[in-house]
């Protein structure tokens, strides 16, 4: 694989996994789903490193792989649950502990807007995180 796609996954897998544990709280399966998101992220890193925004990509990537997955859906706790993006971000931030600009650096947004998202999402943040 070229250096860039490697270094990619250097840089994001270890919040990518963090991501994936919560909703595949066996670490060796989430591992696994982190690296057939990384299989299908570079089966077309040439275009998504040639996009504006390969970050947003390849987060979409790893989204739709852990959705694809059988994962645990828990039953919802509150009445109106955050949007799947808010939720993401709200777990990134509550769960896995990274700041807004480091979540806008792993999702391909804008830290004010993740920011925003953050205060919106914690309005309606699930128990069973």
């Amino acid at each position: 694989m070229p250096l860039e796609f490697t270094a990619f996954c250097e840089l994001h897998r270890p919040r990518y996994l963090s991501y994936a544990r919560v909703w595949f709280h066996d670490p060796t399966r989430a591992g696994r789903v982190v690296d057939q998101a990384f299989r299908k992220l570079a089966d077309v890193w040439p275009e998504v490193l040639g996009s504006p925004n390969p970050a947003a990509i390849a987060w979409q990537i790893l989204r739709s792989t852990v959705a694809e997955c059988d994962r645990p859906r828990p039953e919802p706790i509150v009445e109106h649950r955050p949007s799947p993006a808010d939720e993401d971000l709200a777990i990134l931030h509550y769960v896995v502990g990274l700041a807004a600009p480091e979540i806008a650096d792993v999702v391909g947004a804008e830290a004010a807007s993740v920011a925003g998202q953050l205060r919106h999402a914690l309005r309606g943040m699930p128990q069973e995180w």
